[in-house]
């Protein structure tokens, strides 16, 4: 069953967080993180780039104590406060769209992680698991929750609700038109209530995060084996959560760009696609495709519709019926050589919140040869895909909400 706890959150005063608050740094673009760094010496933006600071480029474990030191300092000159007693934070997410997130920030079990409880949907490297369980063993902190979702339940989305129609303790708008707000739940008989429905759960899984929970488990882990007092309730058994249910979560398709045809010439291209797919060239048309093994492609100026052949594909589980997966395992691996699609250079993708302009746009002006489009993958496939022990290929999915840096901080 499922462990969730309450902690006690490192977090902005009311009056900084607006300005604290901070995108994923690899979401941004190199001149906005220099704008941010410029102009606004409060953004988290300092603390996970703090060679800034000297004008220098820094890494590794340089790189790690110099966070841990501008994460002090922010605690020193009191930009964060610490809640004196454990909570629970219900986190509500309004963004540009018009799409609602509505949840529960608390600390997951790495145990949990382990036993799978908390399953997982994608593959994660060794190499950067490895980078990131030094990096947080230095800085002693989580900055941003691993995304988490649940199944529907009535009496939790009660309790926030509830909790929802008193004034919160935070409520910010950012440049990116995303309104955030946040209400600390100190109250314990709120806190027992919550933490006994999330212990009737019998599975959680990881919506967005693999690699931040799985580096957590591995520092858990690490860390256990070096305290001969160990008991399992240490903060470093647990990892900070953002916790929604599954009707909540909005997941986009990763569309894929390919730099060139394998030295194919464009009709043996068509020609060998054609033994899996039946191919209609639609001209200038916008094509997205309608059903799933149903797929868009633009090339040479023209966008064409692809439909899986079933005779020449076979499905033996949820992984095989996956179209990210049936566009690896028949066109882009034995076609276009791409094997490693997590590392290979020859492959980009655009998420699904850029629209077939943005690949007509980059084949266009030739930065790549042909362009694939997607549906999105259900939460349904994504839970399959997870109970059946199964790994999606990288950037399957683009899922929302997308979490800030720095506005809640769980301490190990």
């Amino acid at each position: 069953m499922a462990k969730i706890i309450p902690f006690r959150a490192v977090r902005p005063t009311r009056d900084k967080v607006s300005l604290i608050a901070a995108r994923s740094y690899d979401s941004y673009r190199p001149e906005q993180v220099e704008a941010r760094l410029r102009d606004n010496p409060f953004s988290f933006l300092h603390i996970v780039n703090p060679g800034y600071k000297y004008q220098q480029v820094t890494s590794g474990a340089q790189r790690y104590k110099l966070v841990r030191n501008r994460y002090q300092e922010f605690k020193e000159d009191e930009y964060f406060i610490q809640d004196e007693t454990p909570c629970f934070y219900i986190y509500k997410i309004v963004n540009r769209d018009g799409l609602e997130f509505n949840g529960i920030v608390a600390a997951a079990s790495a145990q949990d992680y382990e036993d799978d409880i908390i399953k997982k949907h994608e593959d994660t490297l060794e190499y950067k698991e490895t980078i990131f369980v030094e990096y947080l063993k230095t800085v002693g902190f989580n900055a941003e929750p691993v995304l988490l979702t649940y199944p529907d339940n009535d009496t939790l989305e009660k309790i926030i609700s509830k909790v929802m129609e008193t004034r919160a303790e935070y409520e910010f708008t950012t440049t990116y038109r995303d309104t955030h707000y946040l209400w600390p739940v100190a109250d314990k008989g709120l806190i027992s209530e919550i933490s006994a429905l999330f212990s009737e759960m019998k599975i959680l899984y990881i919506a967005d995060g693999h690699h931040r929970s799985s580096s957590s488990y591995l520092l858990a882990k690490k860390l256990k084996e070096e305290n001969k007092k160990h008991t399992g309730e240490e903060a470093y058994n647990f990892f900070m959560s953002y916790l929604i249910p599954e009707s909540d979560l909005k997941i986009y398709e990763f569309n894929r760009l390919i730099s060139d045809l394998n030295g194919l010439k464009k009709e043996e291209f068509l020609i060998q696609l054609d033994t899996i797919f039946r191919i209609e060239n639609r001209g200038q048309e916008y094509y997205k495709p309608s059903k799933k093994h149903h797929f868009s492609m633009y090339l040479d100026g023209d966008f064409y519709s692809l439909y899986l052949r079933k005779d020449s594909y076979k499905i033996d589980n949820a992984l095989d019926a996956l179209d990210t997966h049936i566009l690896y395992t028949t066109v882009l691996k034995p076609i276009l050589g791409i094997h490693d699609v997590r590392n290979d250079k020859r492959i980009d993708y655009a998420h699904g919140k850029n629209d077939l302009a943005f690949i007509k746009s980059a084949v266009d002006k030739g930065e790549f040869a042909v362009g694939f489009g997607l549906l999105p993958v259900t939460t349904s496939e994504m839970r399959q895909i997870a109970d059946q022990g199964l790994k999606m290929p990288p950037k399957s999915t683009y899922i929302e909400p997308k979490l800030r840096s720095g506005v809640t901080i769980y301490e190990f």
